[in-house]
């Protein structure tokens, strides 16, 4: 069986082996970036084994947190935090969320002349409803206008830098819209597309519509279209680009607590097929290192290991640790606490069968709030609220 193409062009920029990490808000922070990179480039490995991307130096593209154009313009405290990249990230992938064309493109000029990233992603994929209720995320591609619109500023406010945007299949079954916005985003000089295999309404439950991915792919060849949805794993990956045809995959809730999954990705696309699998004493490396990042980055020791803690449930899947242990690890505010509480474990344990496999949210099925008569007409841009451009960052 053949293994698909690695070559990926977002712009001027290669992307080898074709993979992005995508966008989490909480989550896809400089310190978390930094650990998917380690492990992708090969800086990173287990156990004295070569680090799985040694032998190519491969790298990704890896995508800051959500960044809203209103809080970008404003200079809010967080935001400016949010949109710092470290040392070693290139390119620097900023995602922008706005719904208001005149302020996206003041925010692509921004990060132009401030020399701020080398990649825009526009965020039209979120279905959490604080964000769809006011036209936001998954809702807006279905005002065809005003995606024009905001694409169209994007696109001229980025000069050079290339602009691509992130997407759902739609609304929801009876409202889809991806193969209108796709066709929208090669006329306004978009340069790839990532297309999410499920609709606002079903968030994150039920299993993701690949073939739609494949119909994007046939609808919009000018440009890369890559997957997203149900990668969890490095043949997860290979297989989606068979089966559809896609440039490449955009990896989400499958890499949270396994940052070494896209050392497994470079490793797939180079066709070893030898992945990761640590054992729980090597996991609690990467744990302990992850924590310690938040805290360098955020400035407080207590205040990144409190932000750590969501990670702890998804490090651990699969792995014997009881319940009592997990409780303390998930309340801990120092490295000390993590170092005491993560040697008590039996950290001999290989890699548990079945790790693999859906984590992070799994809802679905839920009704969309959108703006009042939102579905009335898909040209009318007047049903959008004034106060839909949010003035946080990161979700």
């Amino acid at each position: 069986m053949t293994t698909p193409s690695t070559m990926l062009s977002i712009g001027p920029h290669a992307v080898q082996p074709p993979v992005v990490l995508a966008p989490m808000a909480g989550i896809t922070n400089a310190p978390f970036r930094t650990l998917c990179r380690e492990f992708a480039e090969g800086v990173r490995g287990f156990g004295g084994r070569p680090p799985m991307g040694a032998a190519s130096g491969g790298k990704g593209l890896f995508v800051s947190e959500m960044i809203t154009t209103r809080a970008l313009v404003e200079r809010n405290e967080k935001t400016m935090q949010l949109v710092h990249f470290d040392e070693g990230e290139e390119p620097r992938s900023i995602q922008l969320y706005g719904v208001d064309p005149a302020t996206v493109g003041k925010a692509a000029r921004m990060i132009v002349d401030e020399n701020l990233a080398d990649h825009i992603d526009l965020n039209f994929g979120c279905p959490v409803p604080k964000v769809t209720r006011k036209g936001g995320g998954s809702a807006l591609p279905y005002k065809r206008n005003l995606l024009r619109s905001i694409l169209r500023e994007a696109v001229a406010g980025a000069g050079d830098l290339p602009v691509t945007m992130k997407m759902r299949k739609g609304i929801d079954d009876d409202h889809t819209t991806y193969l209108d916005a796709g066709r929208i985003a090669v006329e306004e000089g978009v340069t790839a597309i990532a297309l999410h295999g499920r609709t606002a309404a079903q968030h994150y439950g039920g299993t993701a519509d690949w073939d739609a991915i494949a119909r994007l792919k046939e609808h919009v060849p000018e440009i890369p279209v890559l997957g997203n949805g149900d990668i969890w794993s490095a043949d997860d990956a290979l297989r989606m680009m068979r089966e559809t045809g896609c440039d490449g995959v955009v990896v989400g809730r499958g890499c949270l607590g396994r940052p070494w999954l896209f050392g497994d990705l470079v490793a797939a696309f180079e066709g070893t097929g030898v992945y990761a699998t640590p054992t729980l004493k090597e996991v609690a490396v990467v744990m302990r290192r992850h924590a310690e990042l938040l805290g360098e980055w955020i400035g407080d020791e207590t205040r990144g290991v409190i932000d750590f803690r969501k990670h702890v449930a998804w490090y651990l899947k699969g792995f014997s640790v009881g319940s009592e242990m997990r409780k303390k690890l998930a309340i801990t505010s120092s490295l000390a606490e993590i170092d005491a509480h993560l040697s008590e474990l039996d950290l001999d344990q290989p890699w548990p069968v079945g790790a693999d496999g859906p984590r992070g949210r799994t809802s679905g099925n839920n009704r969309v709030v959108l703006p009042d008569g939102w579905l009335k007409d898909p040209y009318d841009c007047a049903g959008v609220s004034s106060d839909a451009e949010l003035d946080t960052s990161g979700g």
